[in-house]
């Protein structure tokens, strides 16, 4: 009767702490609800095309309070007959400015796609949790995407920091393959210049096709 007990006892004693462990281990089990990303700030950002290989760096001003997006290319060197553009999207208005750098020619656009916040919608399905970098240096990260059970696979992924929730990485598949992958870097919050947003003078008589970036 006595080794019974004891068995008992034991076997409680184990289950007890198979569920405080597995409570105490909250990167293992799924968040409530995604965090809330910011709604304004302004850094840079590279996209990465993979129909065309190419990679877009730019400086990125996101002001989602208000659904408006400036995007400044970066000048890398020297390249013939490259064009470097400015565009400012504003997606209240349902139009996007196109402007070209060193001549400040300006066209004017329709936007055809919805407003598109950075951030993880309610209905995200969590994915996992890691912390990007090296010891001493490693900054903690959930990844998110809007899979779900009758869909095999994602067009959505985004990587977020823990802390405040900044977008990390954000990648759209089509047809089960890449389209774009962006990533952020050296992201401040606030807009520190909210005249970024409004388009020069040369936007007056904006021309209503796109700028060809060919010589």
């Amino acid at each position: 009767m006595m080794e019974n007990t004891k068995a008992v006892v034991l076997w409680l004693a184990f289950c007890v702490s198979f569920v405080i462990s597995a409570l105490g281990n909250p990167a293992g089990a799924s968040p409530a609800k995604p965090c809330l990303a910011p709604v304004q700030w302004e850094g840079r950002i590279v996209v990465y095309d993979h129909g065309t290989g190419r990679n877009s760096r730019s400086a990125i001003s996101y002001d989602g309070e208000n659904q408006r997006i400036r995007i400044l290319e970066h000048k890398k060197g020297h390249v013939p007959c490259k064009k470097y553009f400015e565009y400012i999207y504003l997606y209240q208005r349902g139009i996007m400015f196109q402007i070209e750098q060193s001549t400040k020619l300006c066209s004017k656009l329709a936007l055809t796609q919805a407003w598109d916040p950075f951030d993880i919608p309610d209905n995200s399905t969590y994915e996992d949790q890691y912390f990007i970098g090296g010891p001493g240096d490693m900054i903690e990260v959930q990844e998110w995407s809007d899979r779900k059970p009758a869909r095999q696979h994602e067009t959505w992924v985004g990587v977020y920091t823990m802390i405040d929730c900044y977008p990390v990485q954000e990648t759209y598949t089509k047809n089960s393959s890449v389209t774009t992958s962006t990533r952020f870097f050296d992201l401040l919050p606030g807009i520190s210049d909210p005249g970024v947003f409004t388009p020069p003078g040369t936007c007056q008589s904006a021309s209503p096709e796109r700028i060809t970036s060919e010589c």
